[in-house]
């Protein structure tokens, strides 16, 4: 991998692989030791990476900024899909939150409809209901339950597909600075989720050292797979860079198969492929 044209490639597998490690240790702490609750999780996530991205911005004399007003709705966007994103790892196995949260550019097909006026065109239709369908076939267990994840991880891909599409108008700032708003942002929120909603553990739990050992890791690891995936996009092609990054639902399978014992069924496996397949579509498109 030392040919300059498939680094791009390869950092973004490494980066799918440092997110699925942080959604693996949510996954550890909310639901096999259920030591922490998912607010609990969800605000060392956003408050380790804001205070490690801004020393990053720091040491590189990144300038901070406050405003575009389109920046607050990529950071608020990006805060509610966290927080959906880690109700769901209390409620669902990895892969399907993995797999369900990377359905966002399915939401931006459609959401590209009333924002910009880019009629979906038959094989988008196509596409977007491949997608649905892949998405029953994975969830249909949850589903016939009433498992409010699923609810949660589809609308946090909604909200990562309102945060992309907010990033589209951001290309004059510094990512460095854009990364720091929206950490520093989802902290508030997640610290707002922690503050209103019922909490089951005791948060003095996040002090035992093994609690807090595998907290700041999830800290450390989102921040690895955020700064690969920033030097994937910056040196590679977007659309195949952002394929590669499918490889995080292969990653969460794999987890949830070996060190979890989830089973999986020929439907499951079936949905899994329906899902990725238009998405990787949606991906390589130009628009």
């Amino acid at each position: 991998m030392s040919h300059p044209d498939a680094r791009p490639y390869l950092w973004m597998l490494c980066g799918s692989f440092s997110f699925t490690l942080m959604a693996v240790l949510a996954h550890v702490l909310i639901r096999v030791e259920a030591v922490c609750d998912w607010q609990t999780v969800a605000v060392f996530r956003a408050g380790l990476v804001a205070g490690f991205a801004a020393i990053l911005a720091l040491v590189g004399r990144a300038k901070f900024v406050f405003w575009p007003w389109r920046l607050w709705v990529r950071s608020v966007a990006g805060s509610c899909s966290m927080l959906c994103t880690f109700y769901a790892f209390g409620n669902l196995p990895v892969a399907d939150v993995v797999t369900l949260t990377n359905t966002f550019p399915i939401w931006v097909a459609v959401l590209s409809w009333p924002l910009y006026g880019h009629s979906p065109g038959l094989k988008l239709v196509i596409a977007i209901l491949v997608g649905v369908a892949g998405v029953v076939l994975v969830e249909q267990p949850h589903l016939e339950s009433g498992n409010l994840g699923v609810l949660s991880a589809l609308a946090a891909a909604a909200f990562t597909a309102v945060a992309m599409l907010g990033l589209h108008s951001l290309g004059d700032l510094d990512p460095r600075a854009v990364v720091v708003h929206f950490s520093a942002v989802a902290t508030v929120f997640c610290l707002g989720a922690a503050l209103v909603g019922p909490l089951e553990h005791d948060t003095a739990a996040v002090l035992a050292p093994g609690v807090m050992a595998k907290l700041v890791a999830l800290g450390l690891v989102a921040l690895v797979g955020q700064l690969f995936l920033t030097l994937a996009f910056a040196r590679g092609a977007p659309a195949k860079v952002s394929v590669v990054g499918l490889t995080q639902i292969v990653f969460a399978l794999a987890f949830d198969i070996v060190f979890f014992g989830h089973e999986v069924n020929t439907l499951t496996l079936l949905g899994t492929l329906l899902v990725i397949a238009p998405t990787a579509w949606l991906l390589t498109r130009s628009r």
